[in-house]
């Protein structure tokens, strides 16, 4: 326990950190930064205080999901939102495309090893993977599925919207999954399975499909 919740605080405020970092790389983003971007565009609200508000909002659709939300989960929502904003406000777009790439690679590797941490951490999983996790055990349908669905749905809004999507969100779909396969079971603290919250095991692989992580217990 001493080691497990620096761990998950540790984690999920990198975790803001990183996606601040591809954010100013200016590069193009995962889906779910892509909808929060296209919010902010169309509200003014920044884009990690609406990641704290679509987290939240995800978390209501656990319940006809059955999923229950662990501490990690409910932290999750509350930190990496401000941990973003905070990367944003002293992360700046490089002028030059070869600094924008190299903050995106850094940011994408940071990425994996804070999920690598917080995921590791055996605090429940956050509000997107628990989501993933439902539908399948409410449908039987692959995580996979779930997940493609989900995000195909959340990508094409907030592109219409306005959101960052490019080369970035491409490496993003294609890197995140082999990386987060390497992270999680590298920084996973040791907890007997049977003290797992609900949900943990399966959230490893909804983090990282395709990887070695669904074949072990990982967003």
């Amino acid at each position: 326990m001493l080691r497990r919740i620096p761990q998950l605080l540790i984690g999920l405020v990198l975790y803001g950190i990183a996606d601040a970092m591809m954010i100013r790389a200016a590069l193009g983003v995962d889906p779910w930064t892509v909808f929060a971007q296209g919010l902010s565009h169309l509200t003014g609200i920044g884009i990690g205080w609406l990641t704290n508000i679509i987290g939240l909002c995800v978390l209501v659709l656990w319940i006809p999901l059955r999923q229950r939300p662990g501490i990690g989960t409910v932290l999750n929502i509350l930190l990496i939102g401000p941990s973003i904003e905070l990367g944003l406000w002293f992360i700046q777009t490089p002028p030059e495309l070869w600094q924008r790439i190299l903050l995106f690679a850094g940011g994408l590797l940071l990425l994996a090893v804070a999920s690598g941490l917080y995921i590791g951490s055996h605090f429940g999983p956050g509000p997107r993977d628990g989501l993933m996790t439902g539908i399948h055990a409410r449908t039987g349908w692959p995580i996979w599925v779930g997940r493609t669905m989900v995000e195909v749905t959340v990508l094409a809004v907030g592109w219409l919207l306005g959101g960052d999507v490019g080369v970035g969100t491409v490496a993003f779909a294609v890197l995140i999954g082999p990386l987060c396969g390497f992270t999680l079971p590298w920084l996973a603290a040791p907890t007997p399975a049977k003290r797992m919250p609900r949900g943990a095991a399966v959230a490893t692989r909804a983090a990282a499909p395709g990887t070695a992580a669904e074949a072990s217990a990982t967003t």
